[in-house]
């Protein structure tokens, strides 16, 4: 009986169809076992989604743990508002206005320093200025019967607001007191408009600003003291950092064309990293101004000398940008014509390089460099033979395109008449570029020197000394031509 039920088994039934053909018949799975499969297709697509989404938070909390920091911060801040309410005798003193404070935690607090005591300042003067307008016009809508008081209150709203709407397109207005402006707004139209209903007004202004007050004050507590983020610090690092990808972006860029050695593609475009930044740095200086003293820097520090730098180091970023383009073109310079120029080349951007590190490292350390003037004359000799290889190109290409001169033919001569012109055109380009490059290297030390006076960094022995800073970085003679003067003398 084994033996046939395993025969049995063993048969395929097949279907014989109109056509003559025959099919193996597919049995009907149930309804309940289509839903079955379904719903668990379903929950193993949302527990992968969930994996995949507590995976990337763990990412960004691993990355940077000043975030999982922010996050328990603002926690703390609201937990410690929230007392207000769980206590009865606080709960007594504000009343049912104890939600203010909450909304200004929620409203105020940022990840930084900076931008938590701009806004909170920003909203306690603001609230201040505004309750008491609004009491003033309270006051005189009052005594002007009922009649008039609507059109008091109607006109000091659209006078006001359109005062302080206005105020926000002042960019020196707009950069410190843009917040402000908006808050003093909502809270006069509130306070102005709930006059002409509230019979109790000044217990009323008296509440909101109070509750705002204290969640503004907690905010100010816990953002200095818990684990404190500073802009002035993210200013500066971001500074240095900057710097430091623009020699590397420099550097990597010229010494991969003339030695076709491949860098680090990620250090090359660390130049990119310069130009995306100058939204960043104009808000962190911003914030950085509201901070108090901090670790090395005083209350007074010169944070609009970061910007100035900034936009140096950009001058510098779009001109090697300009000579990635140039290294990258499709037309090809000849070997003969780059090994021409490449010793004066390399030279250029390896002293231009220094001096941007020198000058990072000056940054860094707030310490006034002894070596970046050496770095800067290196620079300018270089470029003095770059522009010596340009004249004497000059000079070989004139007399290659007379053939009469035979007396004048040399190696070189023999290899420029031979090149095309667009062979030439490539590494010409990356000369002058290079020559505008220490031009605006130049700039960037004058920048940083500025900083080093304003901030009165410490000299290289560690006294802290204010000393006239030199008013031109090399003398008028060691000066290197920039683009178009160079452009002229070729």
């Amino acid at each position: 009986m084994a033996h046939e039920k395993e025969a049995f088994e063993g048969v395929e039934w097949r279907i014989r169809v109109a056509d003559g053909s025959s099919e193996v018949p597919v049995p009907d799975i149930g309804l309940a076992r289509k839903f079955w499969l379904r719903t668990k297709g379903l929950i193993s697509c949302l527990g992968l989604n969930v994996r995949m989404f507590l995976k990337k938070a763990w990412d960004v909390g691993a990355n940077d743990p000043r975030k999982v920091i922010h996050c328990f911060k603002v926690g703390l801040a609201l937990t410690l508002v929230s007392l207000f309410y769980f206590m009865r005798p606080l709960y007594d003193g504000v009343g049912g206005n104890a939600i203010w404070a909450l909304m200004t935690v929620v409203l105020v607090f940022e990840p930084n320093v900076g931008a938590t005591l701009y806004k909170c300042l920003n909203r306690m003067f603001a609230t201040f200025l505004a309750g008491f307008l609004a009491l003033g016009v309270h006051w005189i809508a009052s005594r002007s019967g009922d009649r008039f008081e609507p059109f008091v209150v109607g006109a000091s709203v659209f006078l006001l607001a359109s005062m302080a709407t206005f105020s926000r397109f002042i960019p020196s207005v707009k950069s410190l007191f843009d917040y402000g402006a908006m808050v003093f707004i909502l809270t006069f139209s509130f306070v102005a408009v709930s006059g002409y209903r509230v019979e109790k007004l000044f217990d009323f202004a008296h509440q909101r600003i109070s509750t705002i007050f204290i969640g503004t004050s907690l905010c100010i507590l816990v953002i200095i003291l818990v684990c404190p983020i500073w802009c002035g610090q993210e200013l500066h690092g971001l500074t240095v950092s900057n710097m430091d990808k623009l020699a590397h972006s420099l550097q990597g860029c010229v010494t991969q064309y003339f030695t076709n050695i491949n860098g680090d593609d990620k250090k090359m475009l660390g130049y990119k990293c310069v130009l995306s930044s100058k939204a960043s740095e104009d808000s962190m200086a911003n914030f950085a101004r509201w901070e108090p003293s901090h670790g090395r820097f005083n209350f007074r520090h010169p944070w609009k000398q970061y910007q100035k730098i900034g936009a140096s180091m950009r001058s510098c970023a779009y001109s090697i940008e300009a000579l990635n383009s140039c290294i990258n073109k499709e037309n090809k310079a000849a070997e003969s014509i780059k090994k021409h120029f490449s010793t004066s080349c390399l030279k250029v951007s390896s002293s231009s390089s220094s001096a941007i590190r020198e000058l990072a490292q000056t940054v860094k350390e707030m310490k006034k460099s002894p070596t970046v003037f050496m770095f800067i004359g290196e620079m300018n000799k270089a470029v003095e033979e770059l522009q010596n290889d340009l004249k004497s190109l000059s000079q070989l290409l004139d007399l290659s395109t007379t053939a009469e001169n035979k007396e004048y033919e040399t190696p070189l001569l023999e290899a420029t008449g031979s090149v095309p012109f667009m062979e030439i055109v490539p590494v010409v380009t990356l000369a002058f570029i290079l020559i505008e490059i220490a031009v605006r290297t130049e700039a960037l030390v004058g920048s940083v020197e500025e900083l080093a006076k304003l901030a009165d960094f410490a000299t290289h022995d560690g006294n802290s000394k204010k000393s006239e800073m030199k008013d031109k970085i090399v003398p008028n003679e060691e000066k290197p031509e920039g683009t178009l003067e160079a452009l002229q003398s070729v």
